[in-house]
């Protein structure tokens, strides 16, 4: 054997005792890149939100309008003035009123004087008690007469019915108004009426939630500018009948309005809040899509998973509140739910939910 022939044959050697080692490696480096980490599905209590588009309204946002007909004489406020209530708002040239009140008030003395005079005759017998009985409703008439004018001279004065905001004037002053006339909107903004449209399921919600004394439901007020109201409102009111072709039933939120932010007709969005005790949660990226159900992989005793349907209540940041389909504490296959099948054996590495819970970025899958 040549010198070159025995290196050949060295070298095969070598090749040959190094080939199992080699494989022993890579297939070692294939079950550590197949090993997934699975988590537990955790009982805690949740604080769920749930978000409504809302209208703003005022407690209290009525028309003020002419109750005589004239033109109008003086306008004492100003748009956009909070006014007492009792303060004259508007007044209507009070000539003619004035006047009635005055021949109606000359007439009841008259009358007055007609009956003082036949009663003293009545008791003097000259004259019958039919006499002074009709008499006496003449001047019970022309009592109510004055009364009556003196209530249409005290309509040309339109006084504040509460405190409020007055709003755009809709008539100037020269100008001739009408009985009924608008002549402005008048706005109470101490407390404010918010109105929302809640889903029927959501309203069951609620109403199982009230009837178990757990109606401490949070309930906070976005603004347009994306900024949270300063106080929290409550409900105040939940309307007799559902919209039947929205499948929604109006919910009023009363909100106190110490600084006069509100006002009416303002839009903007409702927090509900409400806390759920012992709600089984778990990390979306655990969950996977099929056919728009929600599925996760079960791992037994036997390190085998097995795919289980499961029902979500509500979705919150990075995880899911699950109603149906999973217990506490049963193990699911956290990352890599692509990765494994139906049936399938596998290796895998607890992660403890708690970090898992603290630490959530990632979507389903």
């Amino acid at each position: 054997m040549t010198r070159r022939s025995g290196l050949k044959l060295a070298v095969a050697v070598s090749i040959l005792f190094s080939i199992p080692a080699c494989h022993e490696t890579h297939a070692e480096h294939i079950h550590e890149a197949h090993k997934i980490h699975v988590t537990t599905a955790v009982a805690k209590d949740v604080e769920i939100t749930q978000k409504y588009v809302c209208q703003i309204h005022s407690q209290r946002h009525i028309n003020i309008c002419a109750l005589e007909n004239g033109y109008l004489e003086a306008i004492p406020v100003k748009e956009g003035q909070y006014v007492k209530s009792g303060e004259v708002m508007f007044r209507i040239l009070p000539a003619i009123y004035q006047a009635k009140l005055d021949a109606e008030l000359a007439e009841a003395k008259l009358a007055e004087l007609e009956y003082n005079n036949t009663k003293r005759l009545f008791e003097q017998n000259v004259v019958s008690q039919n006499e002074v009985a009709l008499l006496a409703a003449k001047l019970a008439k022309a009592k109510a007469n004055a009364e009556l004018a003196s209530a249409e001279l005290n309509f040309t004065v339109v006084r504040a019915p509460f405190d409020g905001i007055v709003d755009k004037l809709e008539e100037q002053q020269g100008s001739l108004v009408k009985e009924g006339d608008v002549l402005t909107t008048l706005s109470d903004n101490q407390n404010m009426w918010v109105y929302f449209n809640v889903p029927e399921a959501q309203y069951l919600e609620y109403m199982e939630a009230s009837g178990t004394k757990s109606d401490s439901q949070k309930i906070e007020l976005v603004l347009a500018n994306g900024k949270r109201f300063e106080a929290s409102g409550r409900i105040g009111a939940i309307e007799a009948k559902f919209n039947s072709e929205t499948g929604n039933i109006p919910f009023r939120a009363d909100f106190p309005n110490p600084k006069g932010l509100l006002r009416h007709g303002q839009t903007g969005n409702i927090l509900l809040h409400k806390l759920v005790k012992q709600a089984v949660v778990i990390p979306q990226r655990s969950t996977f899509e099929i056919l728009d159900k929600k599925y996760v992989y079960i791992v037994g005793e036997d390190r085998t998973v097995h795919i289980r349907e499961i029902t979500i209540a509500h979705e919150l940041d990075d995880i899911y509140v699950v109603s149906k389909g999973l217990k506490p504490n049963e193990r699911i296959v956290l990352d890599g739910v692509q990765q494994v099948h139906n049936g399938e054996e596998v290796e895998y590495e607890m992660v403890d939910p708690i970090s898992v819970m603290s630490n959530q970025k990632f979507a389903a899958e």
